[in-house]
């Protein structure tokens, strides 16, 4: 399996396919039936009801025909398929109905950004991009995660970090739920930007090379945290529990902001340890 471009008909075909298959018709308010049904969640003709479109239009939709929805359509498809507001943005980015830009993906962390990164010190902070490349960090980003000057560039990416990397793959104590996480926020960056060969090209490598990352990419989950709790078993200094904010800066809409502060006080005096080594 591959990503080398995103494929906007086939992509759209398997999303609605899953989204549909997922609802059960109690969700929607339809009557449960007695007769067994063959296949799991809605049936298409009764998404189409729900979307006040015709069936033999959702069926070339899910057939991946080169068709091109209305916003009022893609909007219908949502709230048939009750969307999250994060897996409604996906469908626009799919159907091409929200405007993107055409700037290319930054590679270094703007001045400015770089500057405030050191200024947050005592507190881990990091700039990255859409792709999760770690452009711009702090001491104490290093310390607590791993020393980012020791890696060759292109393997600062936290992804990659956290599925490759033999030091750093097992940090997470709920490595699951990151590892789920973070592929749901990579799956609505891929929409977004479905031209941006290097994303493609990692999702393809952790694919490739993750069993884990390839099961999670397939359930097509989309989601994006700004904000979070992470359990960290670092290795010198024990379990390490933080809260996570991610800011966008309007300045950089594609640069963002990670900053990291202790969730309690053991975690606290350990970095408190980490910061004064």
């Amino acid at each position: 399996m591959t990503t080398r471009t995103v494929d906007p008909a086939q992509e759209l075909a398997a999303f609605l396919r899953t989204r549909r298959e997922r609802l059960d018709p109690r969700d929607v308010g339809l009557p449960v039936r007695r007769q067994a049904r063959r296949t799991p969640g809605l049936r298409r003709e009764e998404v189409a009801e729900l979307a006040g479109i015709s069936i033999d239009y959702l069926v070339r939709l899910e057939q991946a025909r080169p068709l091109r929805p209305s916003a009022d359509v893609v909007e219908a498809l949502a709230r048939a398929l009750r969307l999250a507001p994060d897996e409604r943005t996906y469908l626009y980015d799919l159907t091409r109905q929200r405007p993107r830009t055409t700037a290319k993906p930054p590679t270094t962390a703007a001045p400015p950004l770089a500057r405030l990164v050191t200024d947050l010190s005592p507190l881990p902070a990091m700039v990255l991009n859409h792709r999760y490349d770690i452009l711009a960090w702090n001491p104490e980003m290093g310390r607590l995660l791993i020393d980012f000057d020791t890696l060759p560039p292109q393997q600062r990416n936290s992804m990659w970090l956290c599925l490759i990397h033999p030091e750093t793959r097992e940090y997470y104590v709920d490595r699951e739920r990151v590892v789920r996480e973070g592929i749901a926020y990579l799956r609505a960056a891929w929409a977004a930007y479905p031209e941006d060969q290097v994303l493609n090209e990692l999702i393809s490598r952790c694919i490739t090379h993750n069993e884990q990352f390839a099961r999670l990419w397939a359930q097509r989950d989309v989601k994006i945290n700004g904000r979070g709790h992470k359990v960290i078993r670092h290795p010198d200094a024990g379990e390490i529990a933080v809260h996570f904010e991610v800011l966008m800066p309007l300045q950089d809409p594609d640069q963002r902001l990670m900053i990291c502060r202790a969730a309690d006080d053991d975690s606290r005096a350990a970095m408190d340890r980490l910061h004064t080594r």
